[in-house]
């Protein structure tokens, strides 16, 4: 790597390709699934080393004959960076043997120096995998790797990015497209951008709130209600909390706060329905937060039933979920780690929540005689990752204003593609413009009582409430009629024309 590169800006397309780009190395070698982990933990180890090295050449040109004086303060930077564990340490020994224990070990190092901020994120990423392939080829891959991101494109320092957003952007670029590519597993740790921003702006998060998704994922709905705060406020004063079951997602999440910049966040690694982490002080209850919201595993099976009965937060007090389908386990969860005057949630459900009899039925009949649900939102299928299916947004509110519950049938407006559809900026605003104003629109959306929803047998099958029939205009036989003898006529003249041009050319019979 050469030191003199431009300090022209980078923008957010060259550097989303050239990170892209990277994962060329592994294509075809191994799986995406199983490379993403490196690509992204490469990324973050590049990026804390380049503003390290920005910091450290700047401090030398300060203060270049006091070596101490720099080591104190370089010590109080947003990560330490112990000696020889730095990307460019590890770029320099790239043609040596053993690249993948140097990677391990200056991940290791790196996570001991920064305490409790890094503590266990690096432990299911392991670059010395025989996943790579035997020895050989495994140090050419993650040779090839540390080129990669050794070039002058990925030169992440502080004077070539500029804000913090454009690492993170990247990063969220890169999970987007290993999503796009992973089918069924994507699900575990992406929401889609859209789905976000429409539940992050129903649900107005404020300076000093506390934000929780207990479904973390990769982070991006924590991140997008952050980001809401501060558009609306000017104001870091929240905080972001979390959980998530999955190790290698929990370690995602964790990266992705620092990246985006929130310092301010607790994300626990553990099963939110057996093990809930987000404990008060005397860790016998649960915290409460502002705003919950979470885009849980769909009907999760083996969601952790069998002690539900015995729960020692009382979150199943509604009832108990049925052993084979956890939504209700989440929605239960959410709901009663809501503050009590300003809670607010939104959760994503597959459309059995809306309508399934049983045990489901009662819980959700306990929850709208409370009064708790405010809004269920109809989306398009193919929205989400590893299935095709449609889904729902239900909005729950501690204090409500009115005693009816708000249907929008969003679910024929979005922009076609291939394999994802997508909510444009368009149809997004049209959903918050209705769920906001509470609108009644003809084919679009309905404002129920709760002696509604109870004569309907508590179903909220959207399709009860919202009318989107249209009717088939009525046809014209007598047109149509018309139409036929006329196209008929057409055709017998062509024909004719057609016979006097084949016997010119010698076809005739």
């Amino acid at each position: 790597m050469t030191d003199s590169v431009s300090n022209n800006q980078i923008n957010q397309d060259d550097i989303n390709k050239a990170v892209w780009a990277a994962c060329d190395t592994f294509r075809g070698v191994i799986s995406a699934d199983t490379y993403k982990d490196f690509i992204l933990t490469m990324l973050f180890l590049k990026y804390i080393s380049d503003v390290y090295k920005d910091e450290y050449n700047k401090l030398v040109e300060q203060y270049g004959d006091q070596p101490e004086l720099i080591r104190a303060m370089m010590s109080k930077q947003r990560f330490v960076l112990p000696e020889g564990s730095s990307f460019w340490d590890l770029y320099e020994q790239r043609h040596q043997a053993g690249n993948g224990q140097r990677i391990d070990q200056a991940l290791h190092s790196i996570e001991e120096a920064n305490g409790s901020k890094l503590k266990n994120v690096f432990q299911d990423i392991s670059f010395n995998t025989d996943k790579l392939g035997q020895e050989k080829q495994k140090n050419d891959l993650l040779r090839h790797l540390l080129e990669d991101f050794g070039k002058d494109i990925l030169d992440l320092s502080s004077a070539r990015v500029g804000n913090l957003d454009v690492i993170g952007n990247a990063y969220e670029y890169l999970i987007k497209h290993f999503a796009a590519g992973s089918g069924a597993t994507a699900g575990e740790y992406y929401t889609p951008p859209e789905v976000s921003d429409l539940l992050a702006n129903i649900l107005a998060p404020v300076e000093g709130d506390a934000i929780c998704d207990p479904c973390t994922g990769s982070g991006s709905l924590l991140l997008k209600c952050g980001a809401m705060v501060r558009k609306n406020s000017g104001s870091k004063k929240y905080a972001l909390y979390g959980q998530e079951a999955i190790g290698s997602t929990w370690a995602l999440a964790k990266m992705n706060m620092f990246l985006h910049g929130e310092d301010n966040h607790r994300i626990e690694w553990g099963d939110t329905i057996r093990n809930p982490l987000l404990l008060d002080k005397e860790g016998t209850g649960l915290l409460h937060f502002d705003v919950v919201t979470a885009n849980p595993p769909f009907s999760l099976d083996k969601w952790g039933h069998d002690d539900a009965s015995n729960d020692p937060y009382g979150r199943f007090r509604r009832g108990i979920p049925p052993k084979t389908k956890g939504d209700y386990a989440f929605i239960s969860h959410m709901i009663e780690t809501l503050k009590p005057e300003t809670g607010r949630m939104g959760v994503v459900v597959p459309h059995g929540v809306l309508f399934r009899a049983s045990s489901e039925g009662k819980i959700r009949k306990q929850l709208i005689d409370e009064n708790l649900l405010d809004a269920v939102i109809g989306l398009p299928e193919k929205l989400f990752f590893g299935t095709g299916i449609p889904a729902a947004i239900l909005i729950f509110k501690k204090q409500k204003a009115d005693n009816n519950v708000l249907f929008i049938d969003a679910s024929r407006e979005f922009k076609s593609g291939k394999n994802q559809n997508q909510l444009t900026p368009d149809n997004l605003q049209r959903i918050i413009d209705t769920y906001q104003g509470r609108k009644v629109v003809d084919k679009y959306s309905y404002l129920a009582s709760l002696d509604e929803i109870a004569e309907n047998d508590f179903n909220l099958n959207i399709p009860r409430y919202v009318d989107t029939f249209e009717e088939e205009a009525e046809i014209d036989l007598v047109a149509v009629r018309t139409e036929r003898v006329q196209l008929k006529n057409e055709l017998q003249g062509l024909e004719a024309e057609m016979e006097v041009y084949l016997k010119e050319l010698g076809y005739g019979a």
